[in-house]
């Protein structure tokens, strides 16, 4: 379940902590030495693409990095890694807004925010991957205030935003919940549903929910609310990132704790009375993972320079 931009519940799925340092390199070279940023570089947003490698198993190259991407070679073969069609989603999913036809650089993160659009125009990227994208169906149908200023950006700039929210969210390796799960030691057994939208899994080990709840905060940066009991030996694992809480009623009776990142008023108590703990680490911290890991599939598969750019969002 997610809250679209403008605050109304829906369902769904959607969307930072320190870090030491801000590093910018290409991923999809290997060995690539990382490069520092000149100090006026650093604003408000930091570059992270030499944060905790993703773990995924990346082809090599097929084009070298002097041939740029045509901007629908890439938007063809984005809708047929993470299949749109094949959910019921609440946006548009793929190439949002269309740019430069030729693409060297690309930039992800979590949100099109303006920030986020600055940081992208900034590094001379031609191209920009989000999770939460620039258009929702609950939206207006007006461009004014901080939509237009966003919108305006991206035009100035001839950038092309795309974006892949529920696709992402379920991909069976570069997804949200399974990047999440491989930086937690959660090992993805399947999932709870039929869209692959609440991930499964068992501990290596069993421990006590607070115990997984520190691992959580080491991971993600910060503290976990916990609701239900804290002892609670935990042996299965169900999560679903950004505000899923509402999928924890499916998790009641099939594991020992759910893992989301949002927590409502009644999530606690269903918790508390369904026999199952709780944790709720963060919209964004738990987001931020399957953008990363697809920006650097693409760079890997079309010989891009990908930088991952985090805006920090404490929710």
């Amino acid at each position: 379940m997610a809250d679209d931009p403008d605050g109304r519940s829906t369902i769904g799925l959607r969307d930072a902590g320190p870090f030491p340092e801000r590093i910018a390199r290409r991923p999809g070279s290997p060995g690539h030495p990382p490069r520092r940023l000149p100090a006026g570089s650093r604003g408000r947003w930091s570059l992270l693409a030499a944060v905790a490698p993703c773990p995924v198993s990346l082809p090599p190259a097929v084009l070298p990095r002097e041939i740029p991407t045509d901007t629908q070679t890439l938007a063809d073969y984005l809708d047929t890694l993470l299949r749109p069609g094949d959910f019921r989603d609440y946006c548009a999913n793929g190439l949002q807004v269309e740019g430069q036809r030729n693409i060297r650089t690309l930039v992800t993160g979590v949100t099109a925010s303006l920030a986020l659009i600055e940081a992208a125009v900034a590094r001379g990227a031609q191209a920009l991957l989000v999770h939460h994208g620039l258009f929702w169906r609950s939206a207006p149908g007006v461009l004014t205030g901080w939509r237009r200023r966003r919108l305006a950006a991206v035009l100035a700039a001839e950038l092309n935003v795309f974006a892949y929210h529920l696709p992402l969210d379920a991909h069976p390796e570069l997804g949200n919940n399974t990047q999440l799960g491989l930086r937690l030691g959660l090992a993805r057994g399947g999932s709870l549903d039929a869209a692959g939208l609440v991930a499964v899994g068992e501990l290596t080990e069993p421990m006590e929910a607070r115990e997984l709840a520190a691992r959580v905060a080491q991971a993600l940066g910060r503290e976990p609310l916990l609701a239900g009991d804290p002892a609670r030996v935990a042996r299965r694992v169900a999560w679903c990132t950004g505000a899923g809480q509402s999928f924890i009623e499916q998790a009641v009776g099939r594991a020992e704790v759910f893992l989301t990142g949002e927590a409502s008023e009644q999530t606690v108590h269903v918790a508390r009375e369904g026999g199952i703990t709780l944790l709720a680490a963060g919209h964004h911290a738990t987001e931020r993972y399957g953008v990363q890991a697809l920006g650097e599939h693409l760079a890997a598969r079309f010989g891009l320079e990908h930088v991952h750019v985090d805006i920090d969002n404490p929710v």
